[in-house]
């Protein structure tokens, strides 16, 4: 064999080995990457701040509470708007306990599936009044909730950790403000009434 070939032969196997060190390379990179990936992605998902799962807690159980004081002013209810208004927060706030459901079971979060004692004890509470004296402390219990649940889930929206749970409470937020606007309103105009029902109650005794 000639010189020239056997320096030829040399030379065609040393460009394999590069060509196979590359390919080793490139896969180990592309590895790395993966992983790198799957190790981020993870992080993602994964562990949920307490401050975020608290708020999902207590976001979850209040929602509940808005519900089953929302079915009951529908039912027990004197005026219109207080009616109307029960109606609304049944129907607004199952919709939002259905996505922060799917959320939370994305986290692995369990949540309440009740309300809070401090809530049952309100319904308690209204169950046993009617008329005018149901449709004023009803009233005045939803703006109270609703000026508190407006704070926590601005806050929520603001500095929360989790992108997914921090988007539901930005979502959130705009019907909550116009649920309070509601609730005001409401307020006023049952006040009114049990003021005007009370003055004519009086002159007619007199």
């Amino acid at each position: 064999m000639s010189m020239k070939a056997i320096k030829f032969g040399l030379a065609t196997a040393a460009m394999a080995c590069m060509v196979s060190f590359g390919a080793v390379a490139q896969s180990n990179s592309t590895s790395q990457s993966d992983s790198s990936k799957s190790a981020s992605s993870g992080s993602a998902s994964g562990q949920v701040s307490a401050a975020d799962k608290t708020f999902v807690m207590k976001a979850a159980q209040g929602g509940l509470a808005e519900v089953e004081l929302g079915k009951l002013a529908a039912d027990k209810g004197q005026s219109d708007d207080v009616k109307k208004f029960g109606q609304r927060m049944v129907d607004d706030h199952s919709k939002a306990n259905d996505q922060l459901k799917s959320v939370a079971q994305q986290k692995n979060i369990a949540v309440p599936t009740e309300p809070s004692a401090k809530d049952k004890a309100l319904k308690d509470k209204l169950s046993g009044l009617s008329g005018a004296q149901f449709d004023k402390v009803y009233m005045q219990h939803m703006v109270m909730d609703h000026k508190k649940d407006i704070a926590e889930f601005q806050k929520e929206a603001n500095s929360g950790k989790d992108p997914d749970i921090k988007n539901f409470a930005s979502q959130t937020l705009p019907t909550l403000q116009e649920h309070l606007k509601m609730a005001q309103q409401a307020s006023q105009s049952t006040t009114a009434a049990k003021t005007k029902s009370s003055t004519t109650a009086s002159n007619q005794q007199q």
